[in-house]
């Protein structure tokens, strides 16, 4: 009997070792998925020249080159663990190359490995409600994003084209409530990807609300993009450097019906006027700021389980010439342009989704050329893209 009751608690001990380590094990199994998409696209004007360095095309990022053209090729890799996780997302191609603009400074300005990284990041669940992420990250601000697998139109808007689009830093996300989350960031300057080369910081902010029928995010970022000037014998008279930069962000989407779906974005970026290299001192410059607003409205309609239809319509000013060369310019250094977008989208099995596209840009003063080369308000275009995803 004590032999039968010595095996028994012997099998037991053993057992229950096979299952503790087998509970250890779950927890630690982690799993590395590939992930990624390839578009290329047709882009065509009806009103303006489509050749030669007279093409044109609206001052917006991706999209723009004439005639059949690449997007993208984008492989992404996704380490999850229990705890801990990293991802590296890589881009090749111009969708790519303009995505990760401000990443080739490690080579010199030339070409480099960095140049092909739209992400690179490593995260810590500290907790069931606070994740730590530290790397380069895609920015929280806007409506659209990088990859065309995530916007309905293949164009894309004004505001996030010069909104930013990508950070390097620290941010820890935090869940307040089952609906309510919350994110605080400390950045390089917007888009400084590999180091940070100004020396000087950001802070970003980010209120979400979620629910089954939609989400809606305020966006925060605030701090100096470009560095304070350095009387280091390297100045020249009549030198600027912008001051601190704030940007605040309204982004919602949510479900009207099962079939439609109404999304908005609006942004408001601003510059202070910073400093002026006089020749003999650094002096700060008086005047108002320069920057950006802008407000764009998606409207999209679901045909069938293989087809939708969306609509795309965008306010976008920019004022005390805030951007170069990117809108027409008054007197005063105030632009404006009005663009409806309509983008079908087709899918062919899973992966593949065709987008037809219609886009009207409209200035309020004269930015485009027409076919006979002179100065226009309007651009009309017609872009046809495919998007594989994996």
């Amino acid at each position: 009997m004590k032999k039968v009751i010595l095996l028994f608690i012997g099998i037991t001990i053993a057992t229950g070792s096979v299952v503790l380590a087998q509970e250890e094990a779950e927890e630690k199994v982690s799993a590395l998925t590939l992930s990624g998409s390839v578009d290329a696209y047709f882009r065509t004007n009806f009103n303006a020249p489509n050749k030669g360095e007279n093409a044109m095309a609206p001052a917006t990022s991706f999209g723009n080159l004439p005639g059949f053209s690449l997007g993208m090729a984008n492989i992404i890799a996704t380490y999850e663990g229990d705890k801990v996780g990293a991802v590296v997302d890589l881009v090749f191609g111009p969708r790519g190359e303009d995505a990760v603009f401000g990443s080739p400074l490690y080579a010199g300005g030339m070409a480099g490995s960095s140049q092909i990284l739209n992400q690179l990041y490593v995260y810590w669940n500290a907790s069931d409600k606070v994740i730590f992420t530290i790397g380069n990250f895609n920015t929280f601000l806007g409506y659209e994003v990088i990859s065309p697998t995530g916007n309905f139109n293949y164009s894309t808007s004004y505001m996030f084209s010069y909104g930013p689009f990508s950070h390097t830093g620290l941010k820890a996300d935090i869940a307040l409530s089952d609906k309510f989350s919350f994110m605080a960031a400390v950045m390089n300057p917007t888009d400084m990807t590999e180091f940070n080369l100004m020396g000087t910081y950001t802070m970003g902010a980010q209120l979400g609300y979620s629910t089954d029928a939609g989400s809606t995010y305020l966006n925060f970022i605030y701090g100096d993009q470009d560095g304070k000037l350095s009387n280091d014998g390297g100045l020249v008279p009549g030198q600027t450097s912008g001051g601190n930069t704030f940007q605040v962000d309204l982004t919602t989407g949510f479900n009207v019906s099962d079939a439609l779906y109404l999304g908005v974005n609006t942004t408001y970026n601003t510059t202070s006027s910073g400093e002026e290299f006089s020749g003999t001192d650094i002096q700060d410059l008086d005047g108002d700021g320069y920057g950006f607003y802008g407000f764009a409205g998606y409207l999209q309609a679901t045909a069938s389980e293989k087809f939708a239809v969306g609509l795309r319509g965008e306010y976008f000013n920019v004022f005390n010439d805030g951007l170069d060369g990117v809108v027409g310019l008054d007197d005063n250094g105030d632009g404006n342009v009005f663009a409806v977008t309509l983008s079908g989208n087709a899918k062919i099995g899973n992966n593949l989704t065709i987008i037809p596209e219609l886009r009207l840009d409209t200035m309020g003063n004269d930015y485009f050329m027409n076919k006979d080369l002179a100065a226009t308000k309007n651009l009309s275009s017609f872009l046809l893209a495919a998007v594989f995803a994996f």
